[in-house]
């Protein structure tokens, strides 16, 4: 979430996060990821933006 939001100011939910966590795996593959709604909870997107 954090980082489409970084990238393009555009609100997703998590759902498509599994592609980041798996992006060594992924490494060299093309990979999409469909987004569809901004159903996010405000407190976990606050969450979301303060990781690093």
């Amino acid at each position: 979430m954090r980082a489409l939001y970084a990238d393009t100011h555009n609100l997703a939910e998590g759902a498509g996060a599994g592609a980041m966590q798996e992006r060594s795996a992924l490494r060299g593959q093309r990979v999409g990821v469909v987004l569809t709604e901004a159903n996010v909870d405000a407190g976990v997107f606050a969450g979301a933006l303060q990781k690093q």
